[in-house]
């Protein structure tokens, strides 16, 4: 989890992902943020996030982008 609150924290620091459950929906988190994301996601976790993967109950807070990762990587 620290390194996706790290990548996170790269995409824009002003956030608070610990607390915030709607990145997404509330439109904290803009489409270039989640493309920069989805990159840097699958570079770190050696994971590839398809189109059926890219749905705002995905990446809506950081634990369901954790558990997302998780999920792909089979564990």
């Amino acid at each position: 989890m620290e390194k996706l609150m790290n990548i996170l924290k790269e995409i824009d620091d002003s956030i608070d992902y610990e607390k915030e459950k709607a990145l997404i929906d509330g439109r904290i988190l803009d489409s270039f943020g989640v493309i920069t994301l989805v990159s840097e996601l699958e570079d770190a976790y050696g994971i590839e996030i398809g189109a059926s993967e890219m749905t705002p109950d995905n990446f809506n807070s950081a634990e369901a982008i954790y558990n997302m990762v998780i999920r792909l990587q089979g564990n």
